[in-house]
């Protein structure tokens, strides 16, 4: 999906965009509508990736392909229509089972799945070709958990229905409260953690939009590094129970003793370096405040757009 939005950015609500169904993978495509989008594009926000820890356990060349190689082509097509600024999104994931807690930027990223190593190598894609060209400038981006819906009802998370096997615990817990599926399972309750269950940092996808805001400001070459979320862990069960209390409905809860593959015990960040570089912290930081908004979303949506 390519987009392309012409406004005032303090003003988005009057934003006017147009976005255009294409496959990254399509080189020519891809190249084509960079260089046919009016006005001209001058920065690119490349947020276009499966990301399923799951899926890329079973299908890891999808995911190499689809996030590491799609990335060289956009890089590519970016080149090719003189367009030199991008805002990367990466993924905690790359850090996997870090030895200390929370992870900084500086922590040694050792992905432990086919999603965070795809992920990774597309940052280093990235970092390589600004070397190149010191004309390029970028950001990059890694993302904790992203969960939660915009406040006002206007758009929502609805995962594609052959992969809620796979769902985030956010969208699995909304489809069985709608009785989409007749239970809830929670992978994983031996981990090394309080309760056994991962612990994860969950940023509100309110947040990361203004965290993007602020980045695009802030491009460089070499192209900074920044976590984005709360700086604080939350478990999977607690937040199951914050999820239950929002909802209210009778949730049959399952825990399996045996873990997702691919999955790592616990990771949240230390947001320090973006909160004193950039001016930038989380102001959506109640699990259950997010996950309300999630649910009135999914109420008023329940099958989807």
């Amino acid at each position: 999906m390519v987009g392309s939005c012409g406004g005032a950015f303090s003003y988005w609500h009057q934003l006017q965009c147009r976005f255009l169904r294409l496959d990254l993978g399509d080189r020519a495509a891809l190249c084509d509508a960079l260089g046919q989008i009016s006005p001209r594009v001058d920065l690119v926000m490349h947020f276009a990736a499966v990301a399923y820890v799951g899926e890329s356990m079973r299908d890891p060349l999808q995911y190499y392909k689809n996030v590491t190689v799609n990335t060289v082509n956009l890089l590519d097509c970016m080149a090719a229509n003189g367009i030199h600024q991008l805002v990367y999104s990466s993924t905690c994931a790359v850090y996997g089972n870090p030895e200390k807690l929370p992870v900084t930027e500086q922590t040694p990223p050792l992905p432990i799945n086919p999603y965070g190593q795809s992920k990774l190598m597309a940052e280093e894609v990235i970092r390589w070709y600004a070397r190149s060209q010191p004309w390029f400038k970028a950001i990059i981006l890694r993302y904790f958990n992203v969960y939660g819906s915009d406040p006002q009802g206007r758009l929502g998370e609805y995962p594609r229905p052959e992969l809620r096997s796979q769902s985030r615990i956010s969208g699995a817990c909304m489809d069985a409260a709608l009785g989409l599926v007749d239970k809830l399972t929670v992978k994983g309750t031996r981990h090394p953690t309080e309760d056994g269950t991962c612990v994860r940092d969950y940023i509100h996808v309110m947040d990361l939009i203004s965290a993007h805001v602020v980045a695009m400001k802030h491009l460089d070459n070499p192209p900074p590094l920044y976590n984005i979320g709360t700086g604080k862990g939350v478990s999977v069960k607690q937040f199951v129970e914050a999820c239950q209390r929002v909802t209210q409905r009778d949730i049959k809860v399952v825990y399996q003793e045996e873990a997702r593959p691919g999955d790592y015990a616990a990771v949240w960040s230390d947001v320090s370096k973006i909160n004193r570089e950039l001016g930038w912290r989380a102001n959506f930081t109640d699990i259950q405040e997010g996950l309300q908004h999630a649910w009135q979303w999914r109420m008023s949506h329940p099958e989807g757009y």
